[in-house]
Order: structure tokens, then sequence, then C-alpha cells
């Protein structure tokens, strides 16, 4: 069985490792794990001007924590050097479903 989703993620090799690292410092609330291996992370871009743009979903359109959560990920990713800017689009369509975590969150959650 495959397990997650794998974002499109389009920036500078270095910029990108660190995005990605910087994605999974933060942690779903409701879920406890962190947001790109729950698959939240749909889409991240980082432009020549240095403005990443992360397309990302909620696991639920009524989250109670969602702006909370949309400014953790524009702090995060701002922290990584060689981006200057960061805006978070939140998207639902796709719909989240729990095919997109990542094989480790799903043994992270005791679901395999």
């Amino acid at each position: 069985m495959t397990y997650g989703y794998v974002p499109k993620i389009s920036a500078p090799s270095a910029v990108e490792d660190q995005m990605v690292a910087a994605l999974r410092t933060v942690v779903d609330p409701e879920i406890p794990v962190n947001i790109y291996d729950l698959g939240l992370i749909y889409e991240a871009t980082v432009d020549e001007n240095a403005v990443a743009t992360i397309a990302m979903t909620l696991t639920a359109p009524s989250c109670p924590v969602a702006g909370q959560l949309v400014e953790w990920v524009q702090k995060a990713v701002n922290d990584v050097p060689g981006i200057d800017a960061t805006v978070v689009r939140l998207v639902f369509d796709p719909p989240w479903d729990s095919s997109r975590m990542s094989e480790e969150a799903c043994l992270e959650l005791g679901l395999i």
C-alpha cells in the first residue's frame, strides 16, 4: 500500500529543503502531527523575488484554528533563509482525506 501525497515544491534546492523542514515544525493541534506529513500542503513555490506561495488545506473546513494555522505557516516559512515573504492560500479542492498522510504520520497515529 502506498501512503501519502507528495506536494509540488518548486524552489532552489537549499531553500526547498529548509522550507519543507520549516513546514514540518507546524503541528495541527487537533491531530498532533505536522502539517506536511498530514498532507495539508498541496503546493509550495518560491519566485524570483524570494516570495513563497503556499497552497494548503485543512483537515476540515470548520477548523477552529484555521487563522492561527495560516499564521504559523507564514512565520515558519518566513524564517527560512532566502525567503523574504510568504503568502498562504487556503484551498479546499481537492478536499483533504487521510490518504494524503505520509507513512510516518500513519505510523505516528497508529493507523498502520
